[in-house]
Order: C-alpha cells, then structure tokens, then sequence
C-alpha cells in the first residue's frame, strides 16, 4: 500500500478520504474502476485508499468500531460507516467562524501568505453560498507589530519604552531585532537586549514605544533564537520554586501556568509552580486573596504577609483628614 502523499497532496488526500465512505454508502455495489474515474484518482490509489479506511473507525478500534466492507468482485459495499454516512458540512455559524478567524489572519502583518488566505476565503464563500458581510480590521498593536516587523526586514536596532508583567515596571532598552513571531494570538519580537546583554522576547501589546534607530541592528555571535516549545515561557530548574495551596475560584492557575506538579487529592489543590520573580509571585498572590495560600518559599510567605497587613493598615487609617489643633491656653 502506498503511504500519505507528502506536502500539499496531503490535503486533498484527507478530503478525499472523508469524503469517500459517505460517497460509497450512497452507492451501494459500485465498481471501483467507477468511484475512482469520480473522484479523478486512479484505480490503484482508490484501492489503496479502501484498505487504509479498514483500520480507521470508532475510539476503542475493535472489531465493531472499525469501518467496514464487502467486495464483490470489482464491485465494493460499505458495509459499516462508523457514522460517516453523510459528506462533512459546517453550519451556517461555524462557516462564519472560519470566515472571521481567516480575515483576522489576513490582516496580521507577517504572519500568513496574504494570497493564500484570500483564496481559502473565496472557497469558503463560495461554499456557504454569499460571502460573510463582516469586515474584520485590526488596530493598535497591528501598526506597532508593522513597525516592528519593518525593523525585522531592514536589520534596524530598535530603541523601546517596555512594560514588564513580571516586575510590574517599565524601561527603556535598545534591542538588536532578530525575528518577530506569533504565539498563543501575540505577537512577540525576539532580540539581542543591550540592557540585559541576553536574547530576549518582548510582547509587542505591551511596548508602550518604539523608535527605529539609525543603526544597524547587530545582535552578537553567541545570540541565537530560542525554541519556541509549549509558549514562550520555559522555567528551568535555577528559577524559584512557589508551592500554593489553592481553592476552587484558583484552579485556572494549574492550566493557564506551566506546573511542575499538580496535587489534587484535597480540596486544596497544591500547585508547584517556578516564576522568573517573587515579586509577581506576591502579587498573584495577593490579586486572588483567600483562594491562595503559600505553602513555600518561605521569603514568599513573608511578603505576601507584609504587604497583605500594610493594606489592611491603609484601609484602617482614616486619610485626607487633617489633625485637629490644640485648643488655645
């Protein structure tokens, strides 16, 4: 049997392919020689095709979830379709869904071939039989994701006005551009930071400036672009460790942070997690109040302690008051 077609083949094989066993339980006792001269493929690559639909089917794949069929010497039957008895078609809300995530990447500069979306759309369309009457326009962060990427091109040093999350304070930095890529729908530029004397990855959303400079961008030999393997943060093993005690509002920390360990035997789920500074930690911390309790580091514990009782102080003390005068004599 011959394998799955390699590059862009690949896709016209899958969709022939799911398409193929509603096509055949609409025909019972078909000739193959004639399913193959419908589906402009040969005879050879439809049988072929027929004995790879054998092994596919239903979650547990034994006998009874596999598809199934008899032939009858040229002539074949399907005999179970595990469900596929109809061609897959998109609802009228999942085709204007497509339609607005394919607009959305059209307009997000340097990260789709703009042609090959424009004609996915025009398929689309066609297919839900009028085009979508929905213009999707990206602001803000498209222009400033434009200037960057046109640094990119250029090789031009940037000079930045950046806020970090994770210090919850902003600084201007000149950064050697290396690449611009996309993760989890953000942009991202990554760069030889001249600051830091690191590569580095800067969110674009949160570059409150920036300033192309009339400099060649010049990143050093030793830079060199980081893997981007489940998002862009990856802990390593010298960053501090946090373990938190969690409750139910506070479970979304187990799935939206990479965890080293998840217990979930108590209703206190304990969360370990490694962070690149115990000053975010504190401030997680404190945004999610009595849902969190920090079982370590120690030092982390203590500061969410200090600051938690500064608040309460702050909270306590009457303000814009003035103190009344001593009476007169």
């Amino acid at each position: 049997m011959t394998g799955r077609p390699p590059g862009s083949a690949a896709t016209g094989w899958l969709a022939r392919l799911l398409n193929l066993v509603p096509y055949l339980h609409a025909r019972p006792g078909m000739r193959v020689a004639d399913a193959a001269a419908d589906l402009g493929v040969s005879e050879q690559q439809l049988r072929d095709d027929l004995e790879l639909l054998w092994v596919c089917g239903l979650p547990g794949y034994g006998p009874g979830d596999l598809i199934d069929m008899a032939f009858d010497g040229d002539r074949v039957t399907i005999t179970y379709d595990a469900g596929m008895d109809r061609p897959l078609r998109l609802t009228p809300d999942e085709a204007l869904a497509l339609v607005v995530a394919l607009r959305m990447l059209a307009e997000t500069p340097g990260v789709a071939d703009r042609a090959l979306v424009d004609r996915a759309l025009a398929k689309l369309e066609r297919a839900a039989g009028q085009p979508a009457p929905i213009a999707v326009r990206l602001t803000g962060n498209a222009d400033r994701l434009a200037r960057v990427r046109e640094a990119v091109d250029r090789r031009r040093a940037l000079e930045i006005t950046y806020y970090s999350a994770t210090r919850d304070r902003t600084s201007t930095r000149v950064v050697d551009p290396m690449r611009v890529m996309m993760v989890g729908g953000h942009g991202y530029l990554e760069g030889w930071c001249r600051s830091a004397q690191q590569v580095r990855r800067f969110r674009v959303d949160r570059i409150d400036a920036l300033t192309v400079r009339d400099e060649p961008a010049a990143p050093p030999a030793q830079a060199r672009p980081a893997p981007v393997v489940d998002g862009i943060f990856r802990p390593g093993q010298d960053l501090p460790l946090v373990t938190l005690r969690v409750g139910r509002g506070a479970r979304w920390i187990a799935e939206y942070y990479p965890c080293e360990q998840v217990d979930e035997s108590a209703d206190g789920w304990l969360v370990s997690l490694r962070v690149t500074d115990l000053a975010w930690a504190r401030r997680l911390v404190l945004g999610l109040g009595p849902e969190v309790v920090v079982v370590g580091p120690p030092e982390l514990a203590e500061a969410v302690r200090v600051h938690a009782a500064a608040a309460l102080d702050a909270y306590a003390t009457p303000t814009g008051l003035a103190a009344a005068p001593a009476p007169a004599g």
